[in-house]
């Protein structure tokens, strides 16, 4: 699975501990930056540019960190096909995706320190979609559906 990744300058602190939990999950990074915490990049646009990845198959999956996780969340979900949810506990990150398809964890690197970011980062990359189960598959349609009915009233 190919992961694409992303800090703002306030959330390069986890940096390291997420690179290094995607690859001890076994899964291919796609480093969006930013390596220090120097260079001051909004999360609006990391948020773009991991969304941008999934949605041209570039990753299956993204991690965005910033300081709190809400903007980075906020952000990403205004994409259509992007799933994208704050988790700072275990269940939350596996459950997002078994449940409800959650493609994008966000993360608040003034939430959380690097252990719990690893464990955050395995529990999200190791689920998978139950989408044998009727129900989780009808709701995940429902949201399909609210984003095509908000596109069409942009339109």
């Amino acid at each position: 699975m190919k992961v694409a990744v992303a800090f703002d300058h306030r959330g390069v602190s986890l940096r390291e501990a997420v690179l290094e939990a995607v690859a001890q999950a076994g899964c291919d990074v796609v480093d969006l930056g930013v390596e220090d915490a120097s260079v001051r990049v909004d999360y609006p646009d990391q948020a773009s540019d991991v969304a941008g990845q999934i949605r041209c198959a570039q990753a299956e999956r993204g991690i965005l960190v910033c300081g709190s996780g809400v903007g980075a969340c906020v952000a990403a979900s205004k994409v259509p096909g992007i799933r994208a949810a704050i988790c700072h506990d275990a269940y939350s990150a596996h459950q997002g995706v078994e449940h409800d398809d959650m493609n994008v964890l966000c993360l608040g690197s003034e939430i959380i320190g690097e252990a719990l970011a690893r464990e955050l980062v395995q529990a999200f990359l190791a689920a998978r979609f139950n989408e044998s189960d009727p129900r989780y598959a009808a709701r995940l349609k429902k949201v399909e559906q609210m984003e095509r009915d908000a596109a069409r009233e942009l339109a």
